[in-house]
């Protein structure tokens, strides 16, 4: 089996409380080579950082999620900004916008999202983009930052939306989404990918893949999304947890 980077997973989450030390000890043994952890407000960029700090093959990424920025400060940017530098912070993120729950601060959710591009552009950092049913609005400010690029994490966007961003530079990251019944969006999407901008994730403990999707999500079960990802691209498992694997190395700028 190849090497497996799973570029999305969100192990600081109070779901991991009872065993999280027992379960990261134990994913290299499952082939599970590195785990990028996002980083969704100060708080959890800081738990992300430390739980880097404890695993060699963890890696950090800092920002704050749009949920999460009804009250985002220059004090709360001060913060990202002095984490960035932390050697195993390969990325500003996961930001963006999030319409689903018709949110009363969309306005808020743009300024920081805009803050925050603009640290990923003074640091030179990589972004992870968090967009759900908020794509006009999405592209409209980043269309303000051409010169930042990154990955759209757990793409819920269309093939149309691919087209648009792959000649822009960005990968596109797709979880156990795909194995859904309902998934005839984002594997239209997928198809769209090419291999070489292709990142694969968990984002663990959620959306956990057919056929455990009741459960509480873990890296180990990533193979389930690689296989149904193989099948769209018409390669083997193998190759895309390789391909997927150097992609999500060179992009977090991992050696």
């Amino acid at each position: 089996m190849g090497p497996i980077f799973d570029s999305h997973a969100h192990y600081d989450s109070t779901q991991f409380d009872r065993d999280r030390d027992e379960l990261l000890s134990s994913l290299p043994s499952y082939g599970i080579s590195y785990v990028m952890i996002p980083g969704c407000s100060v708080e959890s960029s800081r738990d992300a950082i430390a739980l880097a700090e404890k695993y060699d093959y963890i890696y950090a990424s800092v920002g704050v999620h749009p949920h999460d920025t009804e009250v985002f400060t220059e004090y709360d940017l001060a913060a990202l900004r002095e984490m960035a530098y932390h050697p195993k912070v390969c990325a500003i993120g996961e930001i963006g916008l999030d319409y689903h729950y018709d949110l009363e601060f969309k306005d808020a959710q743009k300024a920081a999202f805009r803050a925050q591009l603009s640290l990923a552009r003074e640091l030179e950092k990589k972004v992870i983009i968090h967009e759900r049913e908020a794509w006009a609005d999405t592209i409209e400010i980043l269309e303000e930052y051409p010169d930042v690029t990154g990955v759209f994490h757990c793409y819920s966007g269309s093939a149309e939306g691919v087209k648009y961003l792959i000649p822009r530079g960005w990968l596109i990251s797709f979880t156990g989404v795909i194995t859904f019944k309902n998934a005839r969006k984002p594997l239209e999407a997928l198809a769209e990918v090419p291999l070489d901008r292709l990142m694969i994730e968990t984002d663990a403990p959620y959306l956990t893949p057919v056929p455990n999707r009741s459960k509480r999500n873990d890296s180990r079960r990533i193979i389930d999304t690689a296989t149904r990802m193989a099948e769209i691209k018409g390669v083997t498992v193998d190759e895309i947890l390789q391909i997927t694997h150097n992609n999500a190395k060179r992009f977090y700028g991992i050696e």
